[in-house]
This record gives C-alpha cells, structure tokens and sequence, in this order.
C-alpha cells in the first residue's frame, strides 16, 4: 500500500467531516496544519517530532525529512497541494479523493517489477502514453480509474499554468466507459416498505422524508433546521460548492414533510441530531441511514437514491428542466435532462403502446376487395 502520510502522522475526521493530521508518538499527540508532504507541511511535522523529545534521538539532534526531487511528478504534486487555487477552493472531502488518487499514482512502478516509481519520473516524461498506463492499471476498478485521471487532468491543469509543463497530456486520456447507473434509485414499493417500519416520530422516518420532500443531498441533510425554515419555505445555501459558486436553494416545506417534522423529534439547529442531541457528520449519517435501510429489508438502498427518486418523480410528473434545476440545485442543465428524457420516453410509450393493437384492429376492418382497389389491383 502506498505511504499517504509521513511516518507517526495518522487522520482523523471531526464532527463536520473535515479532515486532519496527527502526529502521535509516545502517547502524544501534535495537529499539523497544512497538506501532507508540502514544505510548510514538512517544516511543522519535522518541529512536532522533535517536541516530542523521541528516545532515539540525541538532544539537539535535528529530524531528517526526505524531500521529493524538484521537477518530478511527486514533487509537482506537491506544488498543487499547497499552491493551486482551484484544488484548494474544494471541499475537504474532494481534496481528500485528488490526493490520494495521485499520492497512489505515484508509487506505481514505471514497469512491473521495477524500483522506480512514476512519483520520481521528470515531468517532461508523462506523456499521454505514460498516463494512459496509470488509467489502465485500475482496470478491474474502472470507477477508481477514472478518478486518477481526473487528478491528473487537475494536476496538470496547474502545471501547464505555472509553466512546469507546456501541455496537459492527461487531456488525451479518455475516462474508462462504464454501465454503473450509480446509486440505485429507490421505487413508491420500497419507499412505502421503509415508511411502514419506520413510524413518524422515529429519527429514521424524519430523514426519509427530508430527504424525499426536499431532494437534498446528505451534506445539507444534516445541517437544515428551524433556523432554516420561514414562511412555510426552506431557505439556505447548499452545502456543495458553497466556497466555489454558491448556489441558494429555496422550496416550500411541503405538507407531507411539515406533518413528519411536527410529529418528530429534533434538535434546535439541526433537524437531524444523534441520540445524544448532536448533528450528525455526513459521514456518520450516511452509515446510521443505511443501517435504518437494512432494517426496513432494504440494503440495496441508500440516502443519494432518495434524491434521484425524487427527481424521477418530479420530472414523471412534468416537472421542466428548468424547475428541477431550481428543487435540486443543479447549476446546469445537462443533469436534469437525464430525467426529463426518461420521463418523456415513458409517457410516449404509454400514449403510443395502445396504437399496436389500434392499428392492428383497424387493418383487420379493412375489406381486402377495398385493400385491392386501394392498390390499383384488378379483379378477375
């Protein structure tokens, strides 16, 4: 497995899902602010390990950290941790996801068997040949696959950016084509079936239905509250990008919705609160709601699955591109389409399914002295 961390550092998640480093040593503990394996990074953790005052070393002594050599790929990954603006600007999680696709990437041999690895290749040598390497060393994991190259496409971004290379070569390495539809989208059946052993006034049924009637997504789920609500309205700023291009969502608590929450109980910032009066992390959540699925005889089934099945039914129902793009928060319409096109084709074939059997009885009416005729065709 590839080293993520330098030696002694572990990761930890707080209650709202951001991610931090420890260094922990001798039943101590030191936070180091920063990416991991950047200079600044580097720089602290080599000062917390001499505070920590470790036996095997000398009073005085000073702590040796093993740099990446400049112009490599490891050490232009280095550069993007601490210095792109735009990989800086994501959230936490999603850093988290670029870094380890690319800190992976890095200790990959360049060939089977061999000592060098693609962390320590020059820059000017990843080309699109070397990277399309690197993308189809996950193909068992095509998902994960597309994930590195995503990084890379980032990473390179940046590079060609600060002029540590001319071109992007991640550009010209496809994504792998897969047939995941993603996350199963539940059906009325399955909704009724967890409804049915999940009571209103259990915290299980107020999350169904937040996040059924409000087609949010599992990381404002866990923030919307009182605060939030005026007017009969639902009023805030969605949690996804909210640093990058905010987005204002606004949607009237409907009735079925506003029934479950009165009959609930619930905290006083957050609807959502654990056992022990807390906000859930998104995180913690997630894991707690899938247990609440298995216990309705639903595994296959999960929180994001709600929302699509709330997107399917609106646009079933009519909803437009448009609207489904103001209820969901979708600042582009290439998402909301998927639904809509669905939804249409639906309706089209119920309304012209019955035209099989129509035509097919009309064709039978027809006399075949009139079909001749028709045709121009004599009769003897």
């Amino acid at each position: 497995m590839p080293r993520r961390l330098p030696k002694y550092c572990v990761e930890d998640v707080d209650r709202h899902g951001n991610v931090r480093v420890y260094l922990r040593r001798n039943g101590r503990k030191i936070r180091i602010v920063g990416t991991p394996w950047t200079e600044p990074f580097m720089a602290a953790y080599a000062a917390a390990m001499q505070t920590m005052q470790r036996p095997e070393i000398e009073a005085g002594e000073r702590v040796e950290i093993k740099r990446s050599a400049p112009g490599t790929l490891r050490w232009l990954g280095e550069q993007y941790f601490a210095g792109c603006a735009d990989y800086l600007a994501l959230e936490p999680s999603t850093r988290d996801g670029y870094r380890r696709s690319l800190e992976g990437a890095w200790e990959e041999p360049i060939e089977p068997g061999s000592v060098h690895l693609f962390g320590d290749m020059p820059i000017a040598r990843a080309t699109p040949k070397a990277l399309r390497v690197l993308r189809d060393r996950k193909m068992d994991a095509k998902e994960a696959g597309n994930a590195r190259v995503k990084a890379l496409r980032g990473l390179f971004r940046f590079a060609v950016e600060y002029d540590h290379a001319t071109t992007n070569p991640a550009d010209s390495v496809p994504y792998f084509k897969t047939r995941s539809k993603g996350h199963h989208t539940w059906t009325v059946a399955e909704v009724e079936a967890y409804e049915a052993r999940h009571p209103i006034g259990t915290t299980a049924r107020l999350a169904l239905a937040i996040l059924l009637y409000t087609g949010v997504r599992r990381s404002d789920a866990v923030r919307i509250g009182p605060q939030h609500a005026s007017d009969g309205w639902l009023r805030f700023t969605a949690f996804k990008n909210r640093n990058r291009s905010p987005i204002e969502i606004n949607i009237p608590i409907l009735p079925t919705l506003a029934a479950v929450i009165e009959g609930s109980a619930k905290g006083h910032l957050a609807y959502l609160v654990t056992k022990f009066g807390k906000p859930y992390s998104m995180g913690g959540f997630s894991g707690q709601f899938k247990d609440w699925c298995v216990q309705a005889g639903l595994p296959h089934c999960c929180a994001h699955g709600l929302r699509k099945a709330g997107a399917t039914l609106a646009a079933e129902a009519g909803a437009t591109e448009r609207q489904l793009m103001a209820i969901f928060g979708w600042s582009d319409a290439k998402t909301p389409s998927i639904y809509t096109r669905a939804a249409d084709r639906k309706r089209m074939a119920g309304a012209g399914m019955g035209l099989i059997e129509t035509g097919r009885s009309e064709y039978n009416e027809v006399p075949p002295s009139a079909e001749m005729a028709s045709s121009g065709t004599k009769t003897a």
